[in-house]
């Protein structure tokens, strides 16, 4: 991806903050989107939004949203936008917790849920194939985009079972390092406190619903992702602590076991994600294309002039997974055919 920002959106926070908040999100009209309730294997439930395109046999993308993210954040709605103009079905599951409604076990989602993402593709995988449909794809943001190239790596070859090709944009690979940097300075003070002010009372709702589940004091305490992790997302998910969490969550160990198309979009002046952190082609196997464009900040990549649109992202990365995973050249040659 070729991204060059705007001259009146310079620095990387202003890349990121402003998209999210002023930038365009849409050019066509969507069509409506479906909400369904699936049970989960351990009895719990998610919350999926569909968007139908002409015909199921059309091929369907999945995305997979962000940190306290949805179906209405600004890259969703942008995504949901490209599949409507591509007339491609369009999938959003939301992790636990996360579509408006709390889930009822005693866990909420993590950056490295790739046992969920697992289950996810593979019923859509199904449900696809069982509509007529052939080409699947999936792309995940942020920490979904972490969780989905974890999921690539742990599975290999069996990846292609479920999925055709894959990208993650913005995802902090390295859960470690942008841990850190999201406990500190400018970070610290606007990202985190917006993500806690979230995430704290989800997880106190969480201990009304599972007295014990942890300390409720230190929760209340923690001032940053690295103590919420270390009293919530950690123990309840089976960690021992923040650092054995970051550490075996991070997809970037185990990118060089990816075996189906991959795409990694990452913006080197990304606040959440160090550029020091980011993969290098050594470190992913010959089925990953790294995209690193100089910048672009956190899931923003705005364009065009002031205030501004968000659809380049999801053209770009769309246009790269249905190439990837044939259908435009199958598309082209039916066309001329």
């Amino acid at each position: 991806m070729d991204y060059v920002a705007p001259t009146w959106l310079p620095g990387g926070h202003a890349q990121t903050i402003w998209p999210a908040l002023f930038a365009r999100r849409q050019f066509s009209t969507s069509s409506p989107q479906v909400r369904e309730r699936w049970h989960a294997p351990d009895g719990d439930f998610i919350d999926v939004d569909k968007q139908r395109a002409s015909s199921p046999h059309r091929p369907l993308i999945v995305l997979f949203h962000g940190l306290e993210g949805s179906s209405s954040s600004h890259y969703a709605v942008a995504f949901a936008d490209w599949a409507a103009e591509q007339d491609v079905n369009f999938v959003l599951p939301h992790f636990r917790g996360c579509s408006g409604e709390l889930n009822n076990g005693p866990r909420a989602y993590h950056s490295g849920d790739h046992q969920e993402i697992h289950w996810i593709l593979n019923k859509l995988r199904q449900e696809h194939h069982q509509a007529g449909g052939q080409t699947m794809v999936a792309a995940g943001v942020s920490l979904g985009g972490n969780a989905l190239m974890r999921w690539a790596g742990e599975h290999g070859k069996e990846a292609l079972k479920s999925v055709d090709a894959i990208a993650s944009i913005c995802a902090p690979l390295d859960l470690t390092e942008s841990g850190r940097a999201m406990g500190q300075g400018v970070n610290r003070q606007i990202y985190t406190r917006m993500f806690l002010r979230s995430m704290k009372p989800k997880a106190m709702s969480k201990l009304a619903q599972h007295p014990g589940l942890f300390d409720a004091q230190k929760l209340k305490a923690a001032r940053d992702l690295y103590e919420f992790d270390n009293v919530f997302t950690a123990p309840v998910h089976g960690f021992q602590n923040a650092d054995d969490y970051w550490l075996k969550a991070s997809a970037k160990p185990l990118m060089n076991q990816i075996k189906l198309p991959a795409l990694a979009l990452n913006a080197k002046n990304d606040p959440f994600v160090p550029m020091f952190s980011l993969p290098k082609q050594s470190d992913v196997s010959s089925s990953v294309t790294l995209w690193q464009p100089q910048q672009g900040g956190h899931v923003g990549f705005a364009q065009g002039t002031w205030p501004g649109h968000v659809r380049g992202m999801p053209d770009a990365v769309g246009e790269w997974l249905l190439k990837a995973s044939g259908v435009m050249m199958n598309e082209r040659m039916a066309q001329h055919g």
